[in-house]
């Protein structure tokens, strides 16, 4: 099962997602942080970096006197994941009371209810 993430946790994931290189380097999740206006201390990214370890979402490799970090868990799967725990969590697995509540409430602009309705139709062809 994968586990949540923290705010900041999630932050750095989506740094390491978000590069296009397979391993990412401290200097490169410092930056990402400081160019979300979210810096951050070293030693604090540090135990950061170690709880996602810890986690399973991050391995990290010792060269020299660096660590570069390599994504487990793709963010898709989080994604995937952290949905079916709030559709459990919220709408006790009801897919459509979630669909419904988006866009009853207007929580959906008019290219998202059109792209979710192409969708829909795909799903009904397969």
């Amino acid at each position: 099962m994968v586990q949540q993430l923290s705010d900041t946790e999630l932050e750095i994931m989506k740094i390491a997602w978000g590069n296009p290189k397979e391993v990412t380097l401290f200097p490169y999740i410092m930056d990402g942080l400081a160019a979300k206006g979210k810096p951050c201390q070293k030693n604090t990214l540090i135990v950061l970096l170690s709880r996602l370890i810890n986690k399973g979402f991050l391995s990290a490799k010792k060269i020299g006197r660096r660590n570069e970090y390599t994504t487990l868990v793709s963010e898709t799967e989080y994604q995937t994941a952290q949905t079916k725990n709030f559709l459990d969590k919220i709408y006790e697995g009801n897919a459509s009371e979630l669909v419904s509540n988006l866009i009853l409430g207007d929580l959906m602009a008019d290219e998202e209810y059109e792209e979710l309705k192409k969708l829909l139709e795909k799903g009904r062809e397969k």
